[in-house]
């Protein structure tokens, strides 16, 4: 199959699209006509789907054939470029933007009941007085318990329009009767700041889970709370943060950059740039700063290190970041789905692609980590492979290099055995949750008048919770030994249950107690006099 017949198809799908630049302010001057054009092929497969719609032989949904052609087109052209079917389109708006329009809990179809996890701060569910441990049992009339309730359809009544009204009945332990609780919808934030807090009295801690549109203000607001307080560094941590809006990153570095500094360039097919600068004066351009990067920090993760990094502000600490140098433009197709389509690759001040090699495929795109994991990169920073040609420099001369991911300034391995890969995925999938929520069911009642501080201080998970874990999540069938690590998995509890009860702050805090990483600033923060004693 030649290259144009192979991929001129994808007309099809962006016949009707309306850009929506996904972060980037680019401006290209790609004419509407050049891309709407008639062409024989985009009606080849049109005539090809009334065939099948009207003379195939046995019923068949057009709908679906022309989504698999889409998402088979987008697959051979990068692995970025995605298809955002109708029924997923508005969750993947709510995340970009955000917040979403609904009551303000975090819930689990528990049982046969929706159990609210805790009421978010702030939002309409609290300020109505609903709390963790509440049972959910009607929203309007609508029954949401019973084993014939569609768990998929529950969102459905506590979401609505914005200043609608909602009347629930609540089943709360302890009370003989059922509450009544009306609540107004409001927008409601997906926060994406999840913790901010001191690590000393100069030393501040940042964690930022993506880049949406919300992302800049809960930043500046929690940066701000950190400098009244007397901070003079700060830790930036992006691990695990898979990217999202250019123009998010960019405000971001803006506020560690001096004026007119270069903080991106991007660049399209015809090799048309666009550069962007830091333009204002930054809250923290005299603040000395650090960066935690790791495997799995993308794109404007990336645009945020890659840009501290060649401007010689703050030091990098961490593993090799993803790779992902591509930017995406998203394009409605006209029925309530959409294209996130790459239309340009960015570039680092110094002029580095951080894009790793796609062309083996998505599958072996997105299993680089074993590839890292087999060469050693995640324990030894030396068995990471880089080409003199992709090597660039600083303004004060440190050397940089292209071709994949950021490469850290202060290299921390990664513990790779399989106990400790199981502690850490069950510390932060979500995978005590049920458990935890099941715990506190029972005791909640025992942290009424108990702070988070004295929660942090003072609450010590003892070996019948342990137990009580291993048994619920059956460890000791699979014949993992986490003996070695039991104060590990008693803080992982610890950390679930301070989520449950006080937040994702609270969850970061004690998460991050012994945390190599930070061991790692930490180290690096002590004065060169004590170091060499």
């Amino acid at each position: 199959m030649g290259f144009k017949k192979k991929y001129l198809p994808l007309l099809l799908g962006i016949a009707a699209a309306v850009g929506v630049f996904i972060g980037s302010k680019l401006n290209f001057n790609d004419k509407t006509e050049k891309i709407f054009a008639t062409n024989s092929k985009k009606d080849k497969l049109n005539r090809l789907i009334d065939y099948i719609d009207y003379e195939y032989v046995d019923q068949v949904n057009t709908d679906s054939i022309v989504d698999v052609t889409v998402n088979g087109i987008l697959e051979n052209l990068d692995p970025h470029s995605v298809y955002i079917p109708v029924d997923e389109y508005e969750e993947n708006a709510d995340d970009m933007r955000g917040n979403f329009v609904g009551i303000g809990i975090s819930f689990y179809p528990y049982n046969d009941s929706i159990a609210v996890i805790r009421s978010i701060s702030g939002g309409p569910a609290e300020k109505v007085g609903i709390k963790g441990g509440d049972r959910i049992l009607f929203a309007d009339a609508h029954k949401l318990f019973g084993e014939d309730t569609e768990r998929d359809s529950i969102s459905e009544f506590l979401k609505g329009e914005i200043n609608s009204k909602v009347k629930l009945k609540v089943f709360r332990k302890g009370e003989a009767a059922l509450l009544d609780f009306t609540v107004k919808r409001k927008r409601v934030p997906l926060v994406s700041v999840d913790a901010s807090y001191k690590l000393n009295e100069e030393l501040g801690y940042i964690k930022v889970n993506r880049f949406s549109e919300t992302t800049y203000s809960e930043f500046e607001k929690a940066l701000d709370k950190l400098i009244d307080e007397g901070i003079t560094k700060l830790v930036l941590d992006l691990r695990d943060n898979p990217g999202g809006y250019i123009a998010t990153a960019e405000r971001i570095v803006d506020e560690f950059l001096e004026n007119d500094k270069l903080i991106l360039i991007t660049r399209n097919k015809n090799g048309d740039e666009n550069k962007s600068f830091a333009t204002r004066r930054g809250d923290f351009e005299n603040g000395k700063l650090y960066v935690l990067i790791n495997e799995n920090s993308a794109s404007a993760s990336e645009i945020v290190a890659g840009a501290l990094q060649d401007n010689d502000k703050g030091t990098i600490v961490g593993r090799r970041s993803f790779g992902k140098g591509l930017v995406q433009r998203e394009m409605a197709l006209g029925d309530g789905s959409a294209v996130r389509l790459t239309i340009a690759r960015y570039y680092t001040p110094t002029g580095r692609s951080i894009q790793k090699p796609y062309g083996n495929g998505n599958e072996a795109y997105y299993s680089d980590y074993e590839k890292r994991y087999k060469n050693g990169e995640l324990i030894s920073i030396d068995s990471i492979k880089v080409a003199d040609s992709l090597r660039f420099v600083t303004p004060k001369g440190k050397v940089v290099y292209g071709g994949g991911g950021i490469i850290p300034d202060v290299f921390v391995p990664k513990d790779t055995s399989v106990e400790n890969e199981t502690l850490q995925y069950i510390s932060r999938s979500g995978f005590m949750s049920y458990f935890v929520f099941e715990y506190l069911d029972k005791h909640r009642h025992t942290f009424d008048d108990i702070s988070f501080t004295d929660f942090a201080n003072g609450f010590v998970v003892d070996k019948e919770i342990v137990d009580g874990f291993l048994e619920y999540s059956k460890f000791s069938e699979a014949r993992l030994d986490l003996k070695k690590y039991s104060e590990a998995l008693k803080k992982a509890l610890k950390a679930n249950i301070g989520q449950q009860l006080y937040g994702s702050n609270a969850f970061e805090y004690i998460l991050n107690q012994d945390d190599p990483m930070i061991l790692k600033v930490l180290e690096l923060e002590k004065p060169k006099l004590l170091k060499e004693q």
